[in-house]
């Protein structure tokens, strides 16, 4: 069924952010027929292009699938030549990425302004990145709704606000705090913290970048986690309570090559933002020699790095605990 409706998505430039949007685009295409638009840097676009061309079956229609391009020039903003993804960057400039994705905001009112104009009406409805809270002020200005969308779970989602918008570490001397919305009892200590977040003081880019984009997210009709509701009821319940807003789990958002198959050996694993350092078919084996519900997966983002010796130190601990582990890439570890 395709009504005419005109849906446009805008994911912040990183490909754990890039990736489950372009899977919620399709979930929405496939289910209702609209016409999806995915809203990116030019760098991104041509990811995006090539990803939706490379993996769709022949027999599907792309048409309602489209991307749109915002003019950036990352040198303007002091990254290096063609900088337009996280992936491409070391952590310590991801700040002037999220810094200079706040200059995508008039041409991307621009963009829109024009689909209305094409259109004669408004698109159904704005999706986009709790990073980009400038988004909801777009979507507001040409009469739409907006829905924010978190591409990480509930409960970290929730502490992430909390976090950044309240700095309770900078209130105490003890090395363990509480957050504020958060049941006291869930206790949580600084080391836990990235450093860019335990060195933040609120005058920091950091801390100026989040304060202002989450709560202008936080101004959106209603949100949208990539999680399940029956895995964190507990993250649903506190971001439901502290953001105020409908909250809707939609996941898990896999690309659709990981969903083409019942069969794990017919699984089809092109990229999906990065190549695995390992095959995945040995991961399938490993697994497959242990028996049911005895595996625990440890998973530090896509975006996060730990150092070898603090790898070996994680695998020693986990050695010690008798539990059978297999120790992967640097971003996940098989337990």
């Amino acid at each position: 069924m395709n009504t005419g409706e005109h849906i446009v998505m805008l994911p912040f430039m990183a490909q754990g952010h890039i990736i489950p949007f372009l899977a919620l685009a399709r979930k929405i295409q496939q289910h209702t027929g609209y016409t999806i638009t995915i809203v990116n840097t030019p760098l991104n676009v041509r990811y995006l292009q090539s990803t939706i061309s490379s993996d769709t079956p022949t027999n599907t229609n792309t048409n309602t699938i489209r991307v749109a391009e915002l003019p950036f020039c990352s040198s303007d903003h002091g990254l290096p030549p063609n900088s337009e993804n996280t992936d491409s960057m070391p952590p310590h400039q991801f700040i002037k990425l999220m810094t200079a994705s706040q200059t995508l905001q008039p041409s991307f009112h621009r963009l829109v302004s024009t689909m209305v104009e094409q259109e004669s009406r408004p698109p159904l409805c704005i999706i986009s990145d709790v990073f980009l809270g400038w988004a909801v002020d777009v979507a507001k200005s040409v009469g739409t709704s907006h829905v924010s969308f978190t591409t990480g779970g509930n409960f970290g989602t929730a502490a992430y606000f909390s976090l950044w918008l309240n700095l309770p570490h900078r209130s105490t001397d003890s090395d363990e705090f509480t957050l504020p919305g958060f049941p006291d009892s869930r206790r949580f200590h600084r080391s836990q913290l990235h450093p860019f977040l335990r060195a933040a003081d609120g005058t920091d880019p950091w801390s100026r970048f989040f304060q202002k984009q989450i709560p202008l997210s936080l101004g959106s009709n209603a949100m949208l986690c990539n999680t399940v509701e029956e895995i964190e009821p507990l993250g649903l319940e506190l971001l439901r309570k502290n953001t105020s807003l409908p909250v809707w789990a939609i996941g898990p958002l896999l690309p659709p090559s990981f969903l083409r198959s019942s069969s794990g050996s017919n699984i089809s694993y092109s990229r999906v933002g990065k190549e695995p350092s390992i095959a995945p078919e040995r991961c399938i084996q490993w697994l497959d020699f242990h028996p049911l519900a005895s595996v625990l997966y440890i998973s530090f983002g896509c975006q996060n790095t730990i150092s070898a010796s603090q790898m070996m130190e994680l695998a020693m601990g986990v050695e010690a605990s008798g539990k059978p582990f297999y120790l992967g890439h640097k971003a996940s570890i098989w337990v």
